[in-house]
């Protein structure tokens, strides 16, 4: 069954990413001339899994899907060409997607989960994570999944058995010319996330809050705005 079609614009959807990938070219300081970053700047595109995207493309993804020549093009790219191994809840490894939430909270809540099951493999849960809030713009039709009754396994807690399906569900919308889907966050109660299948489809990104989360030994984690 192809779920609804909801039509929406919403200006400040909320994806956070690592403070340390929220900085200037790591080559720049190596440099002293064009040339010599213009070098550099080809070696790292030899294991940059970004870079391979924009210049030749990667299985999965083709060059002129991406974004240019628009603020925060490199951390479009990247969350369409970095994968999990085993994917995410609505993309696979061979191509990703553009994560994110309605409000800060919910989208708190999804990272802290996947950073609080890397600290369970470990089994210490000593760590300060800083996220940095990329605020970007959707207008359009979407797939919604909110509205949906029953319990599909796409929307289940358990990523062994939700992700599987919820890749299936999205191979076979992008097939049909899905621009992507809205589903209820299983994270924060109340919170709404999407998926965007298309770099294109992500507009004016422009930086929001920065969030410090902590973890004191446990799995509960606090969090607080960083300064």
């Amino acid at each position: 069954m192809t779920p609804p079609v909801t039509t929406i614009s919403e200006q400040a959807t909320v994806r956070l990413i690592p403070s340390a990938y929220y900085k200037p070219p790591v080559l720049g300081p190596l440099a002293d001339t064009e040339d010599e970053l213009e070098i550099l700047a080809v070696i790292e595109g030899l294991t940059n899994r970004r870079l391979k995207a924009e210049n030749t493309g990667i299985s999965g993804l083709d060059p002129r899907e991406l974004a240019f020549n628009v603020w925060g093009q490199s951390h479009i790219n990247a969350a369409f060409a970095y994968t999990r191994a085993a994917g995410n809840r609505f993309n696979d490894a061979n191509r990703g997607a553009w994560y994110c939430a309605f409000d800060d909270k919910t989208a708190i809540a999804e990272v802290a989960f996947h950073k609080t099951r890397e600290l369970a493999y470990i089994n210490i849960f000593e760590d300060v994570s800083v996220y940095q809030a990329l605020l970007a713009g959707f207008i359009g039709d979407f797939h919604d999944l909110r509205g949906i009754k029953g319990s599909p396994a796409y929307l289940g807690k358990d990523p062994a058995t939700a992700y599987p399906a919820g890749q299936g569900l999205a191979a076979e919308l992008r097939k049909e010319g899905a621009r992507g889907i809205i589903y209820s966050s299983v994270r924060q109660k109340g919170g709404t996330c999407l998926a965007a299948f298309h770099p294109q489809l992500v507009q004016n990104v422009r930086p929001g809050a920065r969030w410090r989360i902590i973890w004191d030994g446990s799995p509960e984690y606090r969090v607080k705005i960083d300064r």
